[in-house]
């Protein structure tokens, strides 16, 4: 399958890095390494995310450097050699001469040279810009290759003379999205939807909660989405309000509702959707009443999704429908909306924050302060917000009808010129669309 993502477009970020950088710089990248499993197994390969950013390279044992103004050019590809014999067992290679002709870098070597080719490329410029302390023994190598330029000093080698953590250009890069990434991160949303849709329409059947997880990774791989973006969290009954649950091992009770929160992966990027539904296909009073206050909430923070606003905006308008709604129905008492603001009352029951960057991670990068304020919504920025209300079995400070429901309701949300644009809304979360899916 095509990339969605063109090659031009990987040719235009290391364009835009490198403006970035200061003059006399290069910048190097390691790819992911390969991690075993377990012997002689390895798990799947994923490519590292700002590797895959600025290359669309997807093999381990690979570097990056980007070296502005030099003369053979700019973009340079330390790759895997093909060998054919062992392209049999694993898989076809690139090689230097593809990483040029299919990834359109400007020059390419083989991994193999990078000890005799690579200081040279160093020597003479004054700052390196790398992931500083991701990974040791990469670390290891660039402090190895400097060491080689400074014993040439007396030769007149010039080694750098400062390092220069890479992210801080690159995220700030990555948390802006193209045309392309949106329209990737919408063809994962619609996979996203639809294995939802699958799982709901599942849980009426009754059985385990890895019945449903089945369903969302049957949808994945059938649209193909090769991978989750996340280990899916299927939590039925209590199970729901452990935020972070991946278990999905528990039986699905009649009378209880199920949380999911889960999103494929699609070249890289994530999706990431929450859904709350009851097992039986019918919302009891109490599950009822606690699910319109937190779709309250996501509808008021979705509102506030917008150019102008900051980042903190969507999740103060949640707040303060979530801490009304806990109060109206009685979870809170003897407090005003205000005093349980300022004492944080609502901890208990909402303990984390409404949203987070989406993108190639599904907790993606880029600041969420510039200096000490909070950072302006922009087209481009992505987004999840996700509020949600969680009573825990064992709160005796609440009547016991409400112990052990647990509700998220989460989207995908691209910031646009005119406000912002739901990826993730092609699956149900009002309560008539949810019973009406379900008794399908």
């Amino acid at each position: 399958m095509a990339s969605l993502i063109p090659v031009r477009e990987f040719n235009d970020r290391r364009r835009r890095l490198m403006e970035r950088m200061a003059p006399d710089s290069i910048a190097i990248l390691p790819a992911a390494p390969e991690r075993v499993r377990n012997r002689d197994v390895l798990h799947p390969f994923r490519q590292d995310s700002d590797f895959h950013y600025l290359t669309g390279f997807d093999e381990p044992e690979a570097v990056l450097a980007l070296i502005p103004g030099r003369e053979h050019g700019e973009s340079v590809l330390f790759c895997k050699e093909r060998n054919p014999e062992k392209e049999l067992w694993d898989g076809f290679l690139a090689g230097p001469e593809g990483a040029i002709e299919t990834f359109g870098l400007d020059d390419a070597f083989p991994i193999s040279d990078i000890d005799d080719i690579l200081p040279g490329m160093i020597e003479g410029r004054s700052r390196v810009y790398y992931p500083l302390g991701r990974d040791q023994s990469f670390d290891t190598k660039v402090m190895d290759w400097v060491k080689v330029i400074r014993s040439k000093v007396r030769s007149g080698a010039h080694p750098p003379g400062e390092f220069i953590a890479l992210e801080h250009l690159l995220h700030d890069l990555r948390l802006y999205k193209s045309a392309a990434e949106i329209k990737v991160m919408a063809r994962a949303g619609e996979i996203s939807c639809e294995a939802h849709k699958r799982a709901m329409k599942r849980a009426r059947r009754g059985g385990y909660e890895y019945h449903l997880e089945a369903e969302l990774i049957h949808a994945f791989m059938e649209n193909g989405a090769r991978s989750t973006a996340y280990p899916s969290i299927v939590g039925g009954g209590q199970n729901a309000c452990i935020l972070h649950y991946i278990e999905n091992s528990a039986p699905l009770k009649e009378g209880d509702l199920v949380l999911i929160d889960a999103g494929c992966e699609l070249e890289c990027y994530a999706s990431d959707i929450t859904r709350t539904f009851p097992v039986s296909g019918k919302f009891s009073d109490e599950q009822r009443a606690l699910y319109e206050v937190v779709l309250a909430a996501q509808y008021a923070a979705i509102a506030e999704v917008r150019p102008g606003n900051h980042w903190d905006h969507p999740h103060q308008a949640a707040l303060k429908v979530l801490t009304r709604g806990l109060i109206e129905l009685g979870l809170l008492k003897d407090t005003t909306l205000e005093q349980a603001i300022e004492e944080q009352a609502f901890k208990p029951f909402f303990m984390h924050r409404t949203g987070h960057w989406l993108g190639m991670d599904v907790h993606d990068v880029g600041d969420y302060k510039v200096g000490d304020a909070w950072r302006e919504l922009e087209p481009g920025m992505a987004l999840t917000v996700e509020p949600g209300l969680y009573v825990a079995p064992d709160n005796t400070d609440v009547d016991e009808r409400w112990r052990g429901i647990g509700i998220r309701i989460e989207d995908d949300v691209v910031v646009t010129k005119e406000g912002c644009r739901v990826l993730t809304d092609a699956v149900p979360k009002t309560i008539p669309a949810i019973e009406a899916l379900m008794a399908d």
